[in-house]
């Protein structure tokens, strides 16, 4: 594919990019407050409206189509209500569902009461998948990941990824631009990927605090040499972005704009990231968009994503 500083919807629209992750289901339960309870010194939330959302791997994958490129889904879910209710969600985006099912799983689901504005409550129901369902998963990665232009890895920790080393081996071999969200202080196992885009407490949790511009910039090229990667891009919040990578530096500071939840933030960057490389874009040229993408969709409420008209819309 031909590079584009700015591409046309008809070039975005051919990029295809394949999202392997722990997927979970976001559920809000929203209601109204009047009182304190009789039975325990909390407040009574009479719950008026319930909406449920994707969340993780398969929130990144809807930031993916919400620019305009296409996004596959390969993911390990429970066989219960949940996974159903998901994989709905999943489709109706214009996402590719690839769901392997473990009757022994449970979805996660993450249930969020609010009430006044305010998130009073999380319920997490979650547990880790057996190694049997993995290998399948590998096994259809495999029939995948030719298909597709860019391979992202969105590891929340969940255990659905238990074979990643083999799997970037894989789409490196076969020339893939490889993508990876960390999670952890592990970050052997993503040895060999293209980029990793930590966030600045993930990082400082693999290499240490750093002193100094120049202190966080041998560390993270020892890192990125350590682990064979092509680039490391550091996720800043309001300080922007910073890609390290073996023509040095790239930093790319913070659009201004009011902030109002930094919730999947972090998703729609290497979401809009992989979008770009899947096109044929350098990191170089990707990561301002993606710095742009992030600083958009952190004006907005809840884990929201950005359009293509909002990203290109003063480009």
């Amino acid at each position: 594919m031909t590079t584009v500083s700015t591409p046309s919807p008809e070039h975005l629209a051919k990029a295809r990019v394949l999202v392997v992750g722990d997927v979970m289901l976001d559920r809000y339960w929203y209601g109204a407050v009047d009182r304190i309870s009789p039975e325990a010194p909390v407040p009574v939330v009479r719950i008026t409206r319930e909406e449920e959302r994707m969340g993780g791997a398969a929130n990144v994958a809807y930031n993916i189509v919400t620019v305009g490129a296409r996004a596959s889904l390969l993911s390990v879910v429970g066989d219960d209500d949940a996974s159903h209710h998901l994989e709905a969600l999943v489709a109706a985006s214009g996402i590719t569902p690839s769901f392997g099912r473990d009757a022994r799983l449970k979805t996660t689901v993450k249930l969020r009461v609010i009430g006044r504005q305010q998130q009073l409550l999380r319920l997490d129901f979650e547990n880790t998948p057996e190694n049997e369902v993995l290998a399948s998963q590998s096994a259809t990665f495999e029939q995948l990941y030719p298909a597709h232009n860019a391979v992202l890895f969105s590891d929340y920790g969940k255990g659905g990824l238990a074979h990643i080393v083999l799997m970037i081996a894989a789409a490196r071999k076969a020339g893939k631009v490889v993508l990876i969200d960390p999670k952890g202080d592990d970050y052997e196992r993503y040895r060999n990927a293209t980029v990793i885009t930590p966030n600045r407490a993930e990082l400082e949790h693999v290499i240490g605090s750093w002193s100094s511009e120049s202190d966080l910039r041998t560390k993270a090229h020892n890192l990125r040499t350590a682990l064979n990667l092509e680039a490391l891009l550091l996720t800043r919040s309001e300080e922007g972005m910073t890609l390290f990578d073996a023509e040095g530096e790239l930093h790319v500071p913070a659009v201004a704009r009011e902030v109002f939840d930094v919730t999947g933030a972090g998703d729609t960057v290497i979401a809009t990231l992989a979008a770009m490389a899947a096109t044929g874009m350098t990191l170089r040229e990707a990561v301002p968009i993606a710095n742009r993408a992030g600083g958009i969709v952190v004006g907005k409420f809840g884990t929201a994503t950005v359009s293509y008209d909002e990203l290109f819309a003063a480009h």
